[in-house]
C-alpha cells in the first residue's frame, strides 16, 4: 500500500507529490499523458503542430499522435486549451503567475470588498495564503517577468491612460505592473543574440527571448532539464519531486508513471478513499493499487468526470457545477513602429482592475495570432455581426478578420501589439461539467459534457468584459495604434477552475477549506478545480500550486502525524544565480 496516490501531473500534482516525497513519503504519481521530458527534441516549435488540438504535440490525448485526442462534449461553440502529459498544461502556458486579489478571500475589509462574488469567497483569508504563496513563489522560482519592446509599449499606454504603477505584489487598486511569472531572467548571452552558438548553456542562461513560450520551452540549449527558462512542473517540481532523496534529509523519490488515465476511485464501505484504478493508454491494461490517501489533480474537467465515473457521492449536486472561465476577449492594436511583438516571452506586462480582472499583453506567432484574429462571436469584421450588445467601444473593427484584412494586418506581426481581456466572473451553477448522455464512452469511460453559457453570463461578468475591453482600447490608442480591432471572441477556455470548490459547508461546495471532500474522507483535490472563484481575474496556476502546497501540509500533519516543517528547506535567497531582478532588454 502507498502512502499517497496523486492522480494528474499538472500545474498542482507535481506540488503535491514534492511536498510530501520531501517528508519522506512513499507517493506514486500518475499522469494520463506521455512523458515528454524524455525526448524534449521532439518539440518542433512549429505552430501548428505544437497546439493544434486534435493531432498536436500539445494536445489532450495520448502520446502515439496516430490515434485520436480524447473526446469532450461541447454543446456550444468553443474550444478547450488543455494539454496531457507530464507537465500537464504548464507545458505551453504563459508562466504569468499572479498572486489572486485579496479581495476574493474570506475576511478582506477593503473598499472594493462588495465587488467580487461575494458568494463563494475562499474559506481563508489572503493573510493565511500568504506563506504558501511565498513558498511557491521561491521554489519555482517566480519574479519580475524578462521585458523586451512589446512591455515598453504598454507600459506606454498604461501611463497615458493614468494608470499608475503598481510595486507590490498585492492588487487592491487599479494599476498596471510587469508581470510576476515563472521564467528565468536572462544572463550571459541569452536574450541579446538569435546565433544558436551563442545561446547554449552556460553561455547562455534563462529566457532567450525566442517567443515560443506556447509551443514548448527548450532554451537555452543544452541546459539540463531542471535549469530550462520556463518553470512548467515538468522541468520544476517534478524533478525535485523525483530527487527529493537527494535534496532532503530524509525525503523519498517518487514514483511516476505516465500514459496512466485513472478511471476509478476506490471506497471502502464508508465511502473513504483507498485507491486507484487506472488503464495504461499504450497497452490498455488495467491495474489498481491501494493509498492511504488520493489527491485528484486532474483539472477542472477531468476530475469532476473521474468523480462521478467512481460513484462517488454528491447529496447537494455541487460536483462539476460552477465552471468559471475568465470571459475572455481579444484586442489588436497596429502600430506605426515595431513592438517586437513575436519575440520574448508571450506576455511579461499586464494592468489589473480589482473587482473587473485583468488585461495582459499577448506576443504570439504568426499562426497563433492568426487564429485570434480570425475567430469571433461577432462575425466578419464590416461585413455582419450578431448584435454584440457592447459595441466597438472607439475600436475600429468588431468581429473576425478574413482575406485581406488579415493578410494586411499580418503582413507584419513585429508591429502589432495584442492585449488579452480575463474578466473576474460569477460562479454559476448551469455552467458545470457533467458526464455526456448523448456521446458514446470512450475506452476510459462516459466522456465529459463541458457547458459554458457564453451568451448567458451573469450581468456583472458581461458589464466586466465590456470595462476591460474599453481600457484595452484605450490602452492601445494611447500607446499610438493606427488601427484597434476588438474580436469578440467566443468561448475559448484557457482557464478553467472552481468545478470541485472549496467552501465551508458541504451544501456549497465540494471540497472544505483545506482541499478534503466533505463526503469522501481522505480524498483531497489539488487542481484549479479547487478555486472557489475566477480569482478577481487573475491567472490561476501559482494560487492552485499555493492551495496545493498547504493541501500536501494537511495531509501530512492529519494523516502521517507529521511537523508541517519537517522537509522543508531554506528558501532560496535573492542572490541566486537564477533568480535576478527584472530588466528591459534591448533586443536584437
Amino acid at each position: 500500500m502507498r502512502d499517497v496516490i496523486v492522480v494528474g501531473a499538472g500545474g498542482g500534482g507535481p506540488v503535491v507529490a514534492k511536498e510530501l516525497a520531501a517528508r519522506g513519503l512513499d507517493v506514486l504519481l500518475l499522469e494520463a499523458g506521455p512523458d515528454r521530458r524524455r525526448a524534449p527534441e521532439r518539440l518542433t516549435r512549429l505552430e501548428n503542430d505544437a497546439n493544434n488540438p486534435l493531432g498536436g504535440y500539445y494536445r489532450f490525448g495520448p502520446g502515439d499522435r496516430s490515434r485520436p485526442a480524447w473526446r469532450r462534449e461541447q454543446p456550444q461553440n468553443s474550444a478547450i486549451s488543455q494539454v496531457a502529459g507530464v507537465g500537464g498544461t504548464t507545458q505551453h502556458y504563459f508562466a504569468n503567475s499572479p498572486r489572486a486579489m485579496p479581495g476574493v478571500f474570506e475576511g478582506y475589509e477593503g473598499a472594493d470588498k462588495d465587488a467580487y462574488d461575494v458568494a463563494h469567497r475562499f474559506p481563508l483569508s489572503y493573510r493565511e495564503l500568504l506563506p504558501y504563496y511565498e513558498w511557491v513563489e521561491t521554489t519555482l522560482p517566480v519574479g519580475t517577468a524578462p521585458m523586451g519592446t512589446k512591455e515598453e509599449v504598454f507600459f506606454r499606454g498604461a501611463e497615458a491612460m493614468g494608470l499608475p504603477l503598481q510595486t507590490s505584489k498585492d492588487i487592491t487598486r487599479a494599476a498596471f505592473r510587469p508581470q510576476q511569472n515563472a521564467i528565468l531572467e536572462p544572463r550571459g548571452e541569452a536574450g541579446r543574440t538569435s546565433d544558436p552558438s551563442r545561446i547554449r548553456f552556460p553561455r547562455a542562461q534563462g529566457c532567450t527571448f525566442c517567443g515560443h513560450c506556447n509551443e514548448g520551452c527548450v532554451q537555452p540549449q543544452q541546459a539540463q532539464r531542471n535549469l530550462i527558462a520556463k518553470r512548467s512542473t515538468d522541468v520544476s517540481y517534478v524533478p525535485m519531486a523525483l530527487t527529493s532523496d537527494l535534496w532532503s534529509k530524509g525525503g523519498k523519490p517518487i514514483t511516476l508513471v505516465p500514459d496512466a488515465f485513472a478511471t476509478k476511485v476506490l471506497t471502502d464501505a464508508k465511502n473513504v478513499a483507498r485507491g486507484v484504478t487506472w488503464r495504461d493508454t499504450r497497452t490498455g491494461s488495467v491495474q489498481s493499487e491501494e493509498a492511504r490517501v488520493v489527491v485528484l489533480a486532474c483539472g477542472a474537467i477531468e476530475s469532476p468526470r473521474l468523480w462521478a465515473l467512481s460513484g462517488l457521492p454528491d447529496p447537494y449536486q455541487q460536483v462539476g457545477a460552477g465552471l468559471t472561465d475568465h470571459f475572455v476577449d481579444a484586442v489588436i492594436g497596429v502600430m506605426p513602429f515595431d513592438t517586437r511583438s513575436s519575440r520574448g516571452p508571450s506576455s511579461a506586462a499586464r494592468a489589473d482592475f480589482p473587482g473587473r480582472g485583468m488585461m495582459i499583453n499577448v506576443g504570439v506567432g504568426p499562426a497563433f495570432m492568426a487564429a485570434i484574429l480570425a475567430t469571433s462571436d461577432a462575425g466578419i469584421a464590416g461585413i455582419y455581426d450578431n448584435g454584440l450588445p457592447g459595441g466597438a467601444h472607439g475600436a475600429d473593427s468588431v468581429g473576425r478578420l478574413v482575406g485581406k484584412q488579415l493578410v494586411g494586418i499580418l503582413d507584419n506581426i513585429d508591429r502589432l501589439l495584442g492585449i488579452g481581456v480575463f474578466t473576474d466572473d460569477d460562479v454559476e451553477a448551469r455552467n458545470r461539467v457533467m458526464l455526456s448522455n448523448t456521446m458514446p464512452p470512450d475506452e476510459h469511460g462516459a466522456v465529459p459534457r463541458v457547458l459554458i453559457n457564453g451568451r448567458q453570463r451573469s450581468k456583472r461578468t458581461v458589464d466586466n468584459r465590456e470595462f476591460l475591453v474599453a481600457q484595452a482600447v484605450r490602452l492601445l490608442r494611447g500607446a499610438g495604434a493606427t488601427k484597434v480591432v476588438r474580436i469578440n471572441t467566443p468561448p475559448w477556455l484557457f482557464h478553467l477552475h472552481s468545478t470541485m470548490r472549496m467552501g465551508r459547508t458541504e451544501q456549497s461546495a465540494v471540497l472544505d477549506p483545506y482541499g478534503e471532500a466533505h463526503h469522501v474522507p481522505r480524498l483531497f483535490v489539488a487542481d484549479n478545480s479547487m478555486l472557489s472563484n475566477a480569482l478577481g481575474g487573475p491567472n490561476p496556476t501559482l494560487t492552485t500550486q499555493a492551495l496545493a502546497t498547504r493541501a500536501a501540509e494537511r495531509v501530512f500533519t492529519r494523516y502521517f502525524g507529521g511537523d508541517p516543517w519537517v522537509g522543508r528547506e531554506a528558501p532560496v535567497p535573492s542572490t541566486h544565480p537564477l533568480v535576478t531582478k527584472g530588466t528591459v532588454l534591448r533586443q536584437l
